[in-house]
């Protein structure tokens, strides 16, 4: 059956057929189960036999015990393609039982010119929803890494999508800015600024490098004092080792006390705190700007925006008998889900469930979100589910209007570097995201300057930043979010084959094309309005491709899944491509009508491609 969820009148000839032959198989088998009526609409594999192909007959045949082209032949019978596509008949089926579809002529121009508007078919839904998509998420006094590609541009991909179908979207970056880890920053900047230490020119590469110090500052060797203890060991090692643990355990009361005068206010606590949440901001706001992913500070929501919702939601789970007390901890059982969800250990402590239950009241509650989307990669799926179980239990997932909202983990896979093995840096630690993109980019200009010796180093070094920016984002994009995929130069800026720099060529290419046409005193103008000159296969091709783009902008909002455009995007410019070299637009001797219909239907093109890569956040350029 069609997937037009948007309740909108389809101007894509597949998704219109699709909607007959289903009808036309209701008609022929009337008990065939809804989900197995499937048109299996799809393009001809020999445009000399027509448009279009449904392959619905074999699957049907064998479940209702008739031969396909018996079954193919009344489905013929039965279906209305008027106004749509030729009159089908015995002569349409093919082979055990393939149904052949020729569009009308009039029927596609018709189509191409319903779709030859500002919002390129897709028209705002009747009841738009509001979405919250969560997104980025980066920690305190730390620098992004490889690890934050994923959930900043799929994430980002996913809130556009979802605005150019017409929904409200309200992003939300959950920044780990809150707890021990902060604290113990913050005290060791406090040491530092005690012994000198101006603080105000202090870098995130630093805070980055004192995290790591006073994470190994404040972790206690006990395990291994207890394993000296228990097969015995050398007395001096024995008393070096308590000696080591003495001073952890030290730094770690410090920075006890230093997270109880943060959380009590203490001035200088939050005066320092408010400077490392300044520092790695500006850093994580700046990375998300030269990705084009549309994320500010306004969409940032800190883990110590809740502290003051924890304590009195744990109650509220308490009173109402949802948590209980299991070994001095409190959880919350939920059916299905073998492992309870821990909000509150032992020692009193919240954990990151207790923070998620409070965003999803917040999301829900406050923002409004009639569905809430986490980016976040696979291997937090069972906490996820854990958590919207818990939040479904507790009733924090009803929206003001008193409906469930919908709570959707839209994990991803890990990057691997050419080794098969999680990207890293040399050194082994994970790679910083910013010397990702810096290395993006000087390649990028090489292979530009090789291609344009002569071109202004200002606008090569503009064009190499967008290439790059494109090449990577489009490697991450393409690829099915849940699937790994391995991190490539020499694969994502090549400028052939399914990338970004290839989407970026074929914009550029039609761009270049209409500056020729203006040179020769073409009427671009006026060629906007021409009609359609539709009579090569591969303007068909490009024309039927071009149609497609509104089902599959709402599939890919639909299921979250920016590589559906992505994939739809290469295929029209692989279209283009041919279209490109089968049709003369330009070449002497071309009709003006057929010259101005090949014009019209190769802006179109490019209004969709720009479009796309404007959805999907993908910067694009004038030139190559």
């Amino acid at each position: 059956m069609s997937t037009n969820t948007q309740n909108q009148p389809t101007l894509d000839p597949a998704a219109a057929l699709d909607d007959r032959f289903c009808a036309a198989i209701r008609t022929v088998v009337p008990d065939l189960p809804d989900d197995q009526v499937k048109a299996h609409i799809g393009p001809s594999r020999q445009p000399k036999f027509g448009d279009f192909q449904s392959n619905c007959a074999m699957p049907i045949a064998k479940r209702v015990g008739m031969k396909p082209r018996e079954l193919a032949a009344k489905i013929v019978e039965a279906i209305d393609v008027s106004g749509i596509a030729q009159p089908l008949s015995e002569e349409s089926i093919a082979g055990p039982g393939f149904i052949n579809v020729s569009l009308l002529p009039e029927a596609l121009g018709s189509a191409l010119g319903a779709i030859d508007t500002d919002q390129l078919g897709i028209e705002a839904p009747a009841n738009s929803k509001t979405i919250v998509v969560d997104v980025c998420g980066v920690n305190l006094a730390k620098q992004m890494h490889v690890g934050h590609l994923r959930s900043t541009v799929i994430g980002d991909a996913i809130a556009r999508i979802q605005e150019r179908l017409g929904h409200c979207v309200k992003r939300q970056s959950h920044v780990g800015d809150w707890g021990r880890p902060i604290a113990m920053v913050v005290e060791e900047l406090c040491v530092m600024e005690d012994a000198g230490t101006d603080l105000s020119s202090i870098t995130l590469a630093q805070l980055n490098a004192i995290y790591k110090v006073v994470g190994a500052k404040c972790k206690a060797e006990t395990k291994a004092l207890e394993l000296i203890m228990k097969v015995g060991g050398h007395a001096k090692a024995e008393i070096e080792l308590k000696e080591r643990i003495a001073v952890a355990d030290a730094a770690m009361d410090k920075a006890k006390a230093r997270l109880v005068a943060l959380q009590s206010g203490d001035e200088r606590s939050v005066r320092i705190w408010q400077l490392i949440y300044d520092i790695t901001m500006s850093a994580c706001l700046a990375t998300c700007k030269r990705l084009h992913a549309n994320i500010t500070d306004e969409h940032s929501a800190g883990e110590s925006t809740y502290r003051d919702e924890l304590s009195p939601l744990v109650q509220d789970l308490i009173d109402r008998k949802i948590a209980v007390e299991d070994d001095g901890a409190l959880v919350v059982r939920c059916e299905g889900i073998k492992e309870p969800t821990i909000i509150r250990k032992r020692d009193g402590g919240f954990l990151y469930a207790t923070t998620d239950l409070a965003a999803i009241k917040r999301r829900v509650g406050k923002l409004g979100g009639d569905e809430v989307v986490y980016c976040v990669d696979s291997r937090q799926g069972l906490h996820f589910k854990q958590v919207f179980a818990a939040a479904h239990k507790a009733g924090y997932d009803k929206t003001p209007s008193g409906n469930d909202a919908v709570l959707v983990h839209t994990m991803f896979g890990t990057i691997f570097g050419e080794d098969n093995k999680p990207l890293k840096s040399r050194s082994g630690e994970n790679l910083n995201l910013t010397d990702l993109l810096d290395e993006a980019v000087a390649r990028a200009s090489a292979a530009v300057a090789e291609k344009n010796p002569d071109m202004p180093e200002a606008e090569r070094q503009t064009i190499s930043e967008a290439v790059a920016i494109a090449a990577v984002k489009y490697a991450d994009l393409s690829t099915e979010r849940i699937k790994d995929y391995v991190f490539s130069f020499d694969r994502m800026l090549a400028f052939e084959g399914d990338t970004g720099p290839y989407m970026l060529y074929a914009i550029a290419r039609i761009k270049n094309m209409l500056r020729k046409a203006v040179d020769r005193g073409v009427d671009v103008e006026a060629a906007k309005t021409a009609s359609f000159s539709l009579a090569d296969p591969a303007e068909r091709a490009l024309a039927l491709m071009v149609l497609r783009y509104p089902t599959i902008i709402r599939a890919a909002g639909d299921h979250h899944e920016p590589h559906r455009l992505c994939g739809y995007l290469y295929e029209l410019a692989s279209l283009f491509a041919k279209f490109y070299e089968q049709c003369p637009v330009l070449k002497e001797g071309v009709e003006e009508s057929t010259r101005d219909g090949r014009l019209r239907l190769s802006m179109l093109a490019l209004r969709v491609l720009q479009d796309g890569c404007d959805t999907l956040g993908i910067p694009t350029v004038d030139r190559m």
